[in-house]
């Protein structure tokens, strides 16, 4: 890994983001150096890897490589520091690559899947958002629902799958696709479905009801 001169440790919140995403990024987040991806670009189709995908991981790269986040509320904590390394698939099953390390040993990694979503590799390949920005804002709205929220409660297993959602609307911006965010009259809820269908194990399912909250709680972003 070499110095990135060109980029200040002090994070800009990439467009797009949600203003919410953005202070994130930029209050809470840290730049460090990041590899250049772009230098291992003959090596890698030397060994069969497309030169589109070998682009895809580095335009991952200069969005959000070398990118330290406080610890996600579930996961484990997530990926220490977001950034791609050396794409692996096929044309017949798709390419994929790295997202970043687990903070601790898992029994899956954190991946960029073939149509860009975030998720896990794990039993099965388990898309959790559908894009980066997805997970980074998923991030956001759980620190800003802990500081805001008058009561939180953890649910696992069988008490997060009985949750009734009925009057709840999805949160858009975390894009969610197995992770899904849910916004109601007061409360805002989180539901982690990812470990449960990646390692084929609904005792790991679990969601996160932060209750109490007001307008600002609820729609700030």
């Amino acid at each position: 890994m070499t110095p990135d001169a060109s980029v200040s440790p002090i994070p800009v919140g990439p467009a797009g983001l949600s203003r919410r995403a953005q202070r994130f990024v930029e209050v809470d987040g840290i730049r460090l150096r990041r590899q250049d991806l772009r230098r291992h670009r003959d090596a890698w189709t030397g060994h069969g890897i497309p030169a589109t995908e070998v682009e895809r991981a580095a335009a991952f790269q200069d969005r959000w490589g070398g990118l330290a986040l406080p610890p996600a509320p579930f996961y484990e904590g997530g990926p220490r520091i977001l950034g791609a390394d050396c794409p692996e698939g096929s044309a017949a099953a798709g390419w994929s690559f790295p997202a970043g390390d687990c903070r601790v040993s898992m029994a899956y990694g954190f991946m960029i899947g073939p149509d860009g979503a975030f998720g896990i590799d794990a039993y099965r390949w388990t898309p959790l958002h559908a894009s980066t920005d997805g997970w980074v804002e998923s991030l956001a709205l759980a620190a800003h629902a802990r500081r805001w929220a008058k009561t939180v409660t953890r649910l696992t297993g069988k008490a997060a799958a009985a949750l009734d959602l009925a009057g709840y609307e999805p949160v858009p911006e975390v894009q969610g696709v197995t992770d899904t965010w849910w916004r109601g009259r007061d409360s805002l809820i989180a539901l982690y479905r990812g470990e449960a269908v990646g390692l084929d194990a609904p005792q790991c399912l679990e969601a996160h009801v932060y209750g109490g909250l007001d307008g600002w709680g609820l729609h700030d972003g």
